[in-house]
């Protein structure tokens, strides 16, 4: 069988779509070419998405399209609040201690499963105590908790987890902790690419630069049995109801970020067909991969565990760090960018969002496997 080479797949697919990079990622090509458009001028409003106001009516109906696109995109059930924010995650590692955690004394439980769910911690001492529930550091962050390993405290204000570490490639496949706790949930990296039981979450957050589109905006979904919890003694940009009740708009919001989230949402809906069709094709996307990885485990040096492999972040060594460079070297030769592990970690690392099709991942499979074949018989 005459397979085609990695050069003659790279010709059928644009650079874009060959982009793996962990974040910013890569977006539909539909979706690219609508946003190029819209920077000369938006569709019906004779200016650039660039220099329109974020008072303008055109833009309060953008923000309004990208609540209800999300809503039906999750089935949201009634009694949650959207919101569009700024700071990315790192802001909402400060902004929900601050909001949630009344004195020094009051403690929330965290999941410790990687880089960024330690970096999660950090401010929570500011405002209260951050319980350590399970900690995946001595093993290298090459797994999460099964639930029979966590003992969580039902007197906890909430618990805080991670659903998918970019770094380490690790996620969680079933949902941990107590209803009886509020659970919030970084979804920065997996926010809309499958289907969410939402109503066993009392707040989700996600940072737009890997699902939903350039980098600048961030998703809150809080219910409102929590927003009544929340603090309104804190500074007014940090205040969960300054937001919710100026719908977004406290201040002048990211509008190019935003507008593009609404093109991204139609295009799950309209293009993709929904999360449940989006789940599958991520599923297809990362087995493709798994099996050239997975038949020369020698070689190719997954870091995550089989049952806690991330379907969007793929982290894997080589034998050498040599040989890892040499990857990089002929993988950019190809055209094929963004591999390069966290500078955290190194190594090299996939990123299989949602943007990525799988015409682009065969064609990188099939580097992989010709990569391999060069090392094993040398000219």
């Amino acid at each position: 069988m005459v397979t085609a080479s990695p050069t003659s797949l790279r010709g059928r697919l644009s650079d874009n779509q060959l982009n793996f990079s962990a974040g910013p990622g890569a977006l539909p090509e539909s979706v690219l070419r609508q946003a190029q458009d819209a920077i000369l001028e938006v569709p019906g409003q004779g200016l650039s998405v660039l220099g329109l106001s974020h008072r303008t009516p055109w833009f309060r109906d953008v923000v309004d399209e990208a609540e209800e696109n999300i809503r039906q995109l999750l089935h949201l059930p009634a009694g949650f609040r959207v919101l569009f924010l700024q700071g990315g995650s790192s802001l909402q590692f400060g902004m929900i201690p601050q909001s949630l955690l009344r004195s020094p004394h009051d403690s929330a439980d965290y999941l410790v499963t990687g880089y960024w769910s330690r970096r999660s911690i950090e401010d929570v001492a500011h405002f209260g105590q951050a319980r350590v529930v399970w900690s995946g550091e001595s093993q290298g962050y090459r797994r999460v908790p099964s639930a029979a390993e966590l003992e969580c405290d039902p007197r906890s204000v909430y618990l805080h987890y991670v659903s998918n570490e970019t770094v380490e490639g690790v996620q969680f496949q079933q949902m941990p902790g107590r209803d009886d706790v509020p659970r919030i949930c970084d979804m920065s990296s997996d926010f809309l690419s499958a289907p969410i039981d939402c109503d066993r979450y009392s707040l989700i957050y996600a940072h737009a630069q890997k699902n939903l589109g350039p980098a600048g905006v961030t998703v809150v979904l809080i219910r409102d049995d929590l927003l009544a919890r929340c603090r309104r003694d804190v500074p007014t940009m940090l205040n969960f109801h300054n937001h919710v009740e100026a719908r977004s708009i406290y201040n002048t919001p990211p509008v190019f970020a935003i507008y593009v989230l609404v093109l991204v949402t139609r295009w799950l809906r309209d293009e993709v067909g929904g999360l449940e069709a989006m789940q599958q094709c991520n599923q297809q996307k990362a087995e493709c991969l798994s099996r050239v990885l997975d038949a020369r485990p020698g070689f190719w040096r997954v870091h995550a565990e089989p049952g806690s492999r991330s379907v969007m972040n793929i982290a894997f060594r080589l034998p050498t760090p040599e040989l890892e460079r040499r990857f990089l070297e002929q993988a950019l030769d190809e055209g094929l960018r963004g591999l390069e592990g966290h500078r955290s970690v190194g190594g090299l690392r996939v990123s299989l969002y949602n943007g990525v099709t799988l015409a682009a991942v065969e064609c990188l499979a099939e580097f992989l496997r010709d990569f391999q074949a060069r090392q094993d018989h040398p000219a």
